[in-house]
């Protein structure tokens, strides 16, 4: 099983590891379009009034800009260290047992905007860039991403793959139509039956999921046995017959 998981705006700083290395990240054949992008973010931090506009930074966000600038230098962390928030505290990346943390790294993948998707355990910078920002001097993300992650996926040739990212980061690679996956969305159901979406939970409980399968790293291998493993672990999912399929919250 492959699990695709989204980035968050907020990361730690700082890192141990050596500077960025394109080539050394998960999915090498995304090297060019990494190496596009990190160049594009560079020279936008040499202007910090242009770049503050082009990512949409405020007065307090500044220092983002700093952050870019230092991409190449910059000590790095495993990717599933380095992002904060919600579904990344849930998840405890820090606390899961050593065997765990192997499952996440040969497992999980993180969607980030100048990288990619990435390894859990690949060392990244910091940085600064949302899926919907343009930047100077190349294409729109979409255009640059899209083809090249599904073509990156597919090589992979996982015999499933579990969707957790937002709708904005499948734009930018979306599973190949070849491969069995599940998009997953979270729900609850209210009294009167009707199954309604979640924000702030939506993440909680995407980063928990990934926590309990990290410590049981059941063998899943279709949609089916992911169904089966979470109906033994006391977790209600659903298929809703499009590809889809969602988790209760």
């Amino acid at each position: 099983m492959l699990i695709l998981l989204p980035p968050s705006e907020t990361k730690r700083g700082g890192g141990t590891g050596a500077p960025l290395d394109v080539t050394a990240l998960a999915l090498p054949g995304l090297a060019p379009q990494r190496e596009a992008v990190v160049t594009a973010l560079v020279a936008l931090s040499a202007d910090d009034e242009h770049a503050a506009r082009v990512l949409k930074l405020g007065p307090k966000q500044r220092g983002e800009v700093a952050v870019n600038a230092a991409l190449r230098h910059a000590p790095t962390m495993a990717a599933i260290d380095r992002y904060t928030g919600v579904l990344f505290d849930a998840l405890d990346a820090a606390s899961v047992s050593a065997s765990g943390r192997r499952w996440l790294g040969a497992h999980v993948l993180v969607h980030s905007a100048p990288f990619g998707p990435v390894g859990a355990l690949d060392p990244i910078p910091a940085y600064r860039l949302g899926a919907s920002t343009s930047l100077p001097g190349v294409p729109p993300q979409r255009r640059l991403w899209s083809a090249a992650v599904t073509d990156a996926l597919a090589a992979l040739e996982a015999r499933f793959v579990l969707d957790l990212r937002s709708e904005a980061y499948v734009g930018l690679g979306p599973v190949p139509g070849g491969v069995a996956s599940r998009y997953v969305r979270v729900v609850s159901g209210g009294a009167d039956g009707a199954v309604r979406a979640l924000n702030h939970f939506n993440k909680h409980a995407k980063g928990a999921l990934v926590r309990r399968l990290a410590e049981e790293r059941p063998r899943i291998g279709s949609a089916a046995a992911f169904a089966k493993w979470a109906d033994a672990a006391g977790l209600r999912v659903r298929e809703t017959g499009d590809g889809e399929l969602e988790l209760f919250a």
